[in-house]
């Protein structure tokens, strides 16, 4: 995600939920990510597109800290809309 925001420097997220699994030592955190692409750094040049896009982080723990990790996200959707696909 770092890179994505060079070429869509506004790049922010919008948490929606976060949840925890005690049993499983597992958690889970959903958000929307949205941002414009006006920087360098896609396909091509800027196309000024914007990208509105749901995703899952889904991570289990050792101990304290994260053992694996999973991340839930339509990419064909996001790039479609930033006009790169």
């Amino acid at each position: 995600m770092k890179n994505l925001l060079t070429p869509v420097p506004d790049g922010r997220y919008e948490l929606k939920c976060f949840a925890l699994d005690e049993e499983r030592n597992c958690v889970v955190a959903f958000a929307v990510f949205h941002g414009t692409q006006t920087g360098p750094g896609g396909p091509g040049e800027p196309t000024g597109n914007t990208v509105v896009a749901d995703y899952v982080y889904a991570m289990q723990f050792d101990g304290d800290r994260i053992g694996h990790m999973t991340k839930i996200w339509n990419d064909t959707v996001s790039l479609q809309q930033l006009g790169w696909a």
